[in-house]
């Protein structure tokens, strides 16, 4: 098979990720592997920001990009642990002995949170053997789960967290203040206190909490104990059952008794980034954040639709408020004493991806069905994967462009500063190569049909040279290209059911051939210049899923 256009561009993608995070580590990064920037506390640059700024870069090193893009994202870890360990904000109850304790913030909220731990939760793909990494997991888990003594974030008896801002040094309970939620006074930039000052009412579990699972997720993926898994369903299922009491709308707030908006005077739209409450801007609501990656976690380990089906609810009762201007369908986005308001366009393709993509029902397909990459998969957009390709190309020389034309320094240059020019791009080949939605980079876990390990060097990620393409994805079955570019050598590959081997080959059609499978891996040897079609066929959520490799899982 002659090396089609979208393979030779996955390859390039692949190596200029490397490349250009090279470039962007050497700018940003000191010798320690300290960020270089202004270090503050709070929601408008702070410890979650430095981490943010490589949130993707596990993934491409998972997806099959160069060892040095791993090295360069360990040397950032493990220097801005040190670093904001080190850093102070004397305002701040909860960080005036540093902004992070025993390896984890302090107390805050899982908008950031979550942010900050985005590319660690997905390290795991490509070093699940990790000693440090495996018992930190355990640690950060632990501090959720209740079974560390020194974190009470979370009330079993009524199964929740116990208020917005937590974390190593447990549940904030008191009013925060300005300073809790925006760090020192800057001069001449008053509004990062002035925009916390009505959101004091931090007391009480909101759906942003549900982001804590994926700690709990992944150390159950890293070590099969089934405590992780007892408490992610326990916690989750919870608030399953809480937004299906609620007529499915999702509460942004449950108090300290475990009653709907008890916090909020029984108001379940109440709470500091709720439906009908941001300090001094009406568009944030992180309504859907935690629970998309709660209930995706325990439908993955449970393959029960009822942990998706509050999702659905919710989305089907915005579309019933749904507002139609100028032919564009407006979707309510807060909801107050006067039942809904604040209409804007649909901000939820994310989760609708999702929802088809675990569900594969046509009712859930019907929402995204124009979606340019959920289009492709129908057979009616042909031209895609080489337009994501390309723009995802772009989308690195124009960020290496920024950042060498970027003249901030360090004495003046915000934690999140660089963020605008992570040169790491990733959607595209998630959903080409192994059918996954873009996770995002606010800690989530990673749903896919298929993954890759190198057999030969022993890692995670297509072998070199090798490219893929899923073409259809069906409830029981897809459609995958593989292609070997090099016209010299041969490569071998091991493609996998699942992120986690969640999913079970049944068998793989080869030229009117097939092989029977039964289990979640299938090696491939692609001859120099190789390449075929295969039809695989599956059966979904049917295995205990685990973040061991191949060649480690145990009877496999």
């Amino acid at each position: 098979m002659p090396a089609p256009d979208w393979a030779l561009a996955e390859r390039a993608l692949l190596k200029a990720n490397a490349e250009a995070a090279a470039e962007f580590a050497a700018k940003y990064l000191d010798d320690r592997g300290f960020l270089r920037c202004v270090e503050r506390w709070g929601g408008n640059d702070g410890p979650d920001d430095a981490m943010e700024n490589f949130h993707n870069w596990t993934l491409a090193y998972a997806l099959g990009a160069p060892e040095e893009l791993l090295r360069l994202f360990e040397k950032a870890w493990e220097g801005h642990l040190i670093q904001y360990t080190r850093a102070r904000a004397p305002s701040v109850e909860m960080a005036r002995g540093g902004m992070y304790y025993r390896e984890f913030i302090t107390a805050f909220d899982w908008e950031h949170n979550g942010e900050g731990l985005a590319a660690f939760l997905f390290y795991g793909l490509g070093r699940p053997n990790d000693a440090a990494y495996v018992q930190r997991m355990r640690r950060y888990a632990g501090f959720y789960t209740g079974e560390d003594p020194a974190a009470p974030n979370y009330d079993p008896r009524h199964k929740i967290i116990r208020s917005l801002h937590n974390g190593s040094r447990g549940p904030k309970l008191s009013p925060a203040t300005v300073h809790d939620w925006g760090g020192e006074p800057v001069a001449g930039e008053p509004e990062r206190l002035e925009r916390y000052s009505t959101a004091s009412n931090i007391r009480g579990d909101h759906p942003l909490n549900l982001c804590s699972t994926a700690l709990a997720m992944n150390a159950y993926l890293l070590t099969g104990e089934e405590k992780y898994r007892e408490w992610l369903l326990e916690y989750a299922g919870a608030w399953r059952d809480r937004v299906m009491a609620n007529g499915g709308n999702i509460p942004t707030n449950i108090g300290l008794d475990g009653r709907i908006g008890g916090e909020w005077e029984g108001k379940w739209y109440g709470g500091v980034f709720g439906w009908n409450f941001w300090p001094q801007e009406s568009g944030r609501n992180y309504f859907k954040r935690g629970p998309r990656i709660a209930f995706g976690s325990a439908f993955l380990l449970t393959a029960d639709e009822s942990y998706i089906e509050p999702l659905r609810r919710q989305m089907e009762n915005l579309y019933r408020a749904a507002k139609v201007e100028d032919g564009r369908v407006l979707l309510p986005n807060k909801y107050g004493e006067n039942g809904w308001y604040g209409y804007m366009p649909n901000r939820h393709a994310d989760l609708e991806r999702d929802l088809y993509l675990w569900s594969m029902r046509e009712s859930d397909r019907r929402p995204v069905a124009r979606d340019p990459w959920i289009s492709y998969l129908a057979g009616e957009n042909a031209g895609y994967p080489m337009k994501a390709l390309q723009a995802e190309l772009e989308r690195v020389r124009r960020a290496v462009a920024g950042l060498r034309a970027d003249l901030s320094t360090p004495d003046t240059r915000a934690s999140d500063h660089p963020q605008r020019y992570n040169p790491v791009a990733t959607a595209a080949l998630l959903n080409l190569t192994i059918g996954a939605n873009d996770p995002g980079s606010v800690g989530n876990i990673l749903h896919s049909r298929l993954r890759y390990f190198d057999p030969v060097r022993r890692r995670a990620g297509l072998a070199e040279d090798v490219a893929a393409l899923v073409e259809k994805i069906g409830a029981s079955e897809l459609t995958l290209v593989l292609v070997n570019t090099n016209p010299v050598h041969a490569r071998e590959l091991v493609v996998q059911a699942g992120a986690y081997a969640e999913h079970e080959f049944e068998s793989v059609s080869l030229g009117g051939s097939a092989l029977v499978v039964g289990g979640p891996h299938v090696r491939v040897r692609l001859e120099p210049g190789a390449g075929d079609r295969l039809l695989v066929r599956m059966r979904r959520y049917a295995r205990r899923p685990t973040l061991a490799f191949p060649w480690d899982q145990s009877g496999r």
